[in-house]
């Protein structure tokens, strides 16, 4: 099972205390994964449908809690995929799915006709714990998170423009930084940052994973610590080899040419010491000096022989 999954299974067991949260958090979920159908007599059914059965018995349970209606749930194979199941709730009109359906915002009067708005009601989301169950509700009907290890990436897809929007207020409400994109034929919105992916996974009750999530987190970061220090070292390394190189072609050529015994003392005492410790960074050479040279002065004293060569060669 996937992390997302696992993440999903652990939010919808938990349990709602207040009825305007439960309401907040039903709506969010129908209006993510849910759909309307046209019945006789210009009556509506509801369907809700979703691949994970723990969130299906979890608003089966919701729903005739707070409706007080027995939803018709079916098991069918998700052709999709190609493999796995999906769960249809399914609520008729001779079960008040139109009362459902304006209890939860989705179907609203305008000027005395029906029709279906693409925002999030004010109504539901009046108070930080009805935005809280929203959200849970938003991401159990439609969000995916990525397990940290691979990637740090949550999103909940929406089905239009306005409703991404309004989503991604809701979310950044509560202090985080998410945005919106479109891919193919859908709305997404989304976070990108590990403490906010963190943060919003506390939000909506999946402490458990949090503390996965958070350990996985540290780990990553540790280990791409280590491998920037090993790589840095490594490249400093590398410069110090080659400017050793360099430093002793060019002591060879003033011994070649003139013998180092012509150099001024300061400058045959640094000479000798690069040919005797070649794999020595300027600052180590320095420290073997009586008394010790720091690093720019044991530079300075290379950029003097270095003239000499220069006019060597």
């Amino acid at each position: 099972m996937s992390f997302s999954a696992d993440v999903k299974n652990e939010v919808a067991r938990s349990e709602e205390q207040k009825n305007c949260c439960t309401l907040a958090e039903i709506a969010g979920f129908i209006r993510m994964c849910g759909s309307v159908k046209l019945s006789g007599g210009g009556k509506l059914d509801l369907k809700i449908t979703t691949e994970n059965p723990a969130i299906a018995r979890a608003f089966l349970k919701r729903i005739k809690s707070y409706f007080g209606v027995n939803a018709n749930l079916k098991i069918g194979q998700n052709n999709l995929l190609k493999k796995g199941y999906i769960y249809e709730l399914t609520i008729g009109a001779e079960n008040n799915a139109e009362q459902i359906l304006r209890e939860t915002g989705i179907l609203r009067v305008k000027e005395g006709h029906n029709y279906f708005p693409d925002d999030i009601s004010s109504d539901l989301v009046k108070t930080r714990c009805c935005k809280r169950a929203y959200l849970r509700g938003a991401f159990l009907g439609a969000g995916t998170v990525s397990h940290p290890e691979k990637s740090y990436h949550m999103e909940i897809v929406c089905s239009s423009l306005a409703l991404a929007h309004d989503l991604k207020r809701l979310i950044n409400s509560f202090g985080f930084r998410s945005k919106v994109t479109t891919r193919r034929n859908s709305h997404v919105v989304y976070l990108k940052e590990s403490e906010q992916i963190s943060d919003f996974l506390a939000l909506i009750g999946a402490n458990k994973h949090v503390l996965e999530f958070e350990n996985v987190r540290i780990i990553k970061e540790l280990r791409n610590k280590t491998n920037r220090i090993v790589n840095c070292e490594s490249a400093n390394l590398d410069k110090t080899i080659n400017s050793a190189s360099r430093q002793i072609e060019m002591i060879r050529l003033i011994e070649s040419k003139g013998g180092l015994a012509c150099l001024p003392e300061k400058l045959r005492e640094i000479a000798l010491l690069r040919l005797e410790h070649p794999e020595s960074s300027l600052a180590e050479l320095g420290q073997m000096l009586e008394p010790p040279l720091k690093k720019s002065g044991v530079n300075h004293r290379f950029r003097k022989l270095e003239e000499i060569a220069e006019r060597f060669r």
